[in-house]
């Protein structure tokens, strides 16, 4: 494929709001996840929130888009100077030609748990004032950026679980190579709401401690929430040498299961072949993998073998910051490709926070402690429920 220019990008997770928390938190190896006290849970868990996101206050304009979704999504676009990237980008393609792709999982649907609670007690209404098309719908997240902007070129979602925010790259990449735009905002915001976590809970998947990737004592995940922001443009003529480029873009569906992943990985291996491919890179060109990472001792397994038969034993280091983010779900695609990008730019390969004992039954090279040096391609992956899988690869331009 050809590449494409990472022109801006910006990340708000339970690490904080921008980039420079960020990184100095995976410098640090500090983790954002506290004991869960999300609106009543009562579930013994830990989980990633934003800080500040209940009292951001949405422009006039867009007051009807009034969500926690939509609120964390305002916070990453009035940071690290997101705007005013994408003004410039606007003066230079016009407002019809830039595109909006975010992935999203739950969307707004914590403004229906809301709504349901002030149900009319006689006819079981919900309120007037609840927005069902500007909050809980997937598309809402979208329309509210492209509104932000006033922009007039085309807008979708993705949700396809946790591989969402990382197809959203495909999509993109597909518009600007067929001609239809020249300019993308991708991304991805997902929240904290009871639906996700008490869903997450009946399935027996969180655990009721910080998650530990990897480890031989993985028992399940820890929920995360963030909104994540890039900029996505057609090379230059002219590029710096440390600029960061969408180099390879992999996906595949093996519908495995509804809920597990094919148990020797075959969807995961066969859309990191296809990422490789498309940046005609071989295996052993990548430096680093960022993998999806969730704890659970299925997912765990199935990636470790997939990445194992494709890497052998001379696999690159690998670890999934998912310990220190949580699983921020329908945003892990584009939080985790903003991690990529830092470990280009930065020659920053982070741990794995939390994790001890790396199980070796996995077969990888897995990071307990960071890793300082160059890292010229890396390697991001999203595996989602119903096995569909995104398998990105970020470079240097230079």
């Amino acid at each position: 494929m050809q590449p494409l220019l990472l022109s801006h990008f910006t990340a708000a997770s339970c690490l904080g709001h921008g980039l420079i928390p960020t990184l100095a938190s995976l410098r640090e190896r500090r983790s954002g996840l506290r004991a869960c006290d999300f609106d009543g849970a009562g579930l013994s868990t830990w989980t990633g929130s934003v800080a500040g996101v209940d009292d951001e206050v949405l422009r006039a304009d867009l007051r009807d888009y009034d969500c926690r979704n939509n609120r964390l999504a305002q916070i990453g676009l009035r940071q690290d100077h997101f705007e005013q990237a994408v003004a410039q980008a606007l003066a230079r393609v016009g407002r019809r030609r830039m595109g909006v792709f975010l992935g999203t999982s739950t969307s707004g649907i914590g403004q229906t748990e809301l709504a349901y609670r002030r149900r009319d007690p006689v006819t079981g209404a919900l309120p007037a004032d609840f927005h069902y098309a500007s909050t809980h719908n997937p598309y809402s997240v979208s329309d509210f950026v492209r509104r932000y902007f006033e922009l007039e070129g085309p807008a979708m979602a993705v949700s396809s679980a946790c591989s969402s925010s990382a197809k959203v790259f495909a999509s993109a990449r597909r518009m600007l190579q067929a001609g239809l735009i020249d300019a993308a905002i991708v991304g991805g915001v997902d929240s904290l709401c009871l639906t996700t976590l008490c869903g997450f809970d009946s399935l027996g998947l969180l655990s009721s401690r910080p998650c530990r990737p990897f480890d031989t004592a993985r028992d399940g995940i820890s929920i995360g929430e963030a909104a994540a922001f890039i900029l996505l443009e057609r090379v230059p003529d002219s590029l710096d040498a440390d600029a960061v480029l969408l180099r390879g873009v992999g996906e595949s569906s093996d519908a495995y299961h509804m809920s597990s992943p094919h148990p020797q990985g075959l969807g995961a291996r066969l859309a990191m072949q296809q990422a490789l491919d498309s940046a005609g890179l071989q295996a052993a060109q990548v430096d680093y993998i960022n993998l999806h990472g969730t704890a659970t001792p299925g997912n765990d397994t199935a990636e470790g073998l997939a990445v194992a038969a494709l890497f052998g034993a001379a696999a690159p280091p690998c670890s999934s910051t998912k310990g220190a983010t949580g699983h921020t779900l329908g945003a892990a695609g584009a939080l985790e490709a903003v991690i990529s990008v830092l470990a280009v730019q930065q020659g920053l390969m982070p741990a794995g926070v939390n994790t001890e004992h790396v199980d070796p039954a996995l077969g990888v090279h897995y990071l307990l402690d960071n890793c300082v040096q160059q890292a010229n391609n890396v390697l991001s992956n999203s595996f989602g429920f119903g096995g569909t899988n995104c398998s990105l690869v970020f470079g240097r331009a230079g």
